[in-house]
């Protein structure tokens, strides 16, 4: 067991100090100096958030702008960046084949509000964070009165260790919460193949059964493709999904697969039966979340719906014979057949959510 521990810690050790190089470019419009200024160059953590970057960017611009108040908003290729996304999320998706350094663009002018929603600097981030932390916490326990009880002090505590990338100060604070772990399928089996050989008791495949907080996000394709180099580029918010959905964790006798997780989130893909064009229309926001009783949103557990009452409703077509082609957490692409478990325990983002990246070939 304390050997499990310590491969878990490692893990999660992985995951905060992951980061992404970023090449960061001023928007030619705002640019009022020649030369222009150089891109600033930012080592970004994967599980931080684009605005909490702007302490570190403006100074390098500020001599170069234009006179009005700052409305900074990042964009990649055209595409206005959703700032509560998390940076790593955002590179896995964006960027199906990885490109480094990730060159985006950064705007303090021309907010797109018909796009992204307002954002206030860090004091909104905190907040979406905090939002998601209720979430979650709701669909793990059936309740986010933990999260929403937090002392003003422990909130402040957990917040900066999210900006500072400090595990230890975070797992202190976050282990209040009281957010249950799921049992590692996969750590269990190689303990049963241990004790099998000195004669012990063999794995049964019992797992407790878990809740677990998933943020999916579909991105389908209608042309097919061999090399990820030649995959369009995602122009338009218009082509992805987002799925909110809880993946319940209940399998006897086999171990609950990846491949199980993606069949309880995405039937439509894993089904032989044909769709009604009603199935067809997509994986739209508004239906996802009207999961029963256990639903964040229709029990109105959490004050502020924050960046869900904002989400992109719409979505892009999704067929029972759409193709799997590629899936993505913290930059990892993990096999169907990987326990679930395992990538719950050790893949996590700080808001106790797996955030999973879909690439799908869907027809035309």
């Amino acid at each position: 067991m304390r050997k499990a521990l310590q491969k878990r810690m490692e893990a999660q050790k992985y995951v905060w100090e992951g980061a992404i190089p970023l090449q960061i470019h001023l928007h030619e419009s705002q640019v009022t100096t020649l030369p222009p200024p150089p891109p600033a160059l930012i080592l970004a953590p994967r599980i931080g958030y684009l605005p909490l970057l702007v302490p570190l960017i403006k100074p390098h611009f500020r001599s170069t702008l234009p006179p009005g108040v700052d409305t900074i908003w990042f964009e990649y290729r055209g595409l206005p960046l959703k700032w509560y996304i998390p940076t790593g999320v955002l590179f896995d998706l964006l960027c199906a084949e990885p490109e480094r350094p990730w060159n985006i663009t950064v705007h303090f002018r021309g907010y797109p509000g018909n796009v992204l929603i307002p954002c206030d600097g860090e004091d909104s981030v905190k907040w979406s964070f905090i939002n998601s932390l209720k979430e979650a916490a709701y669909i793990i326990n059936g309740n986010c009165k933990n999260v929403m009880n937090m002392s003003q002090s422990d909130q402040l505590e957990l917040w900066h260790s999210v900006m500072n990338g400090n595990l230890e100060a975070y797992l202190r604070v976050s282990s209040k919460l009281k957010l249950a772990t799921i049992e590692d399928e996969y750590t269990s089996l190689c303990s049963s193949k241990s004790q099998q050989g000195s004669g012990e008791t063999d794995f049964t495949g019992q797992v407790k059964t878990g809740r677990v907080p998933v943020r999916l996000y579909v991105w389908g394709l209608s042309e097919d493709f061999d090399d990820l180099e030649d995959i369009s580029q995602v122009d338009s918010w218009e082509k992805i999904s987002y799925v909110n959905r809880p993946v319940e964790i209940h399998k006897e006798g086999k171990c609950f697969t990846l491949h199980d997780a993606m069949k309880n989130l995405l039937p439509e893909f894993f089904s032989d039966e044909s769709l009604s064009d009603s199935k067809l229309a997509g994986v739209d926001f508004e239906d996802v979340q009207k999961i029963p009783s256990e639903d964040v949103s229709s029990n109105k557990v959490v004050e502020d719906r924050g960046q869900n009452a904002y989400e992109h409703r719409e979505a892009c077509y999704i067929s029972s014979s759409a193709e799997i082609k590629l899936i993505r957490i913290q930059g990892i692409e993990p096999k169907l057949e990987i326990p679930f478990s395992w990538l719950v325990n050790n893949l996590l983002n700080p808001d106790h959510f797996l955030h999973i990246c879909v690439c799908v070939k869907v027809p035309q």
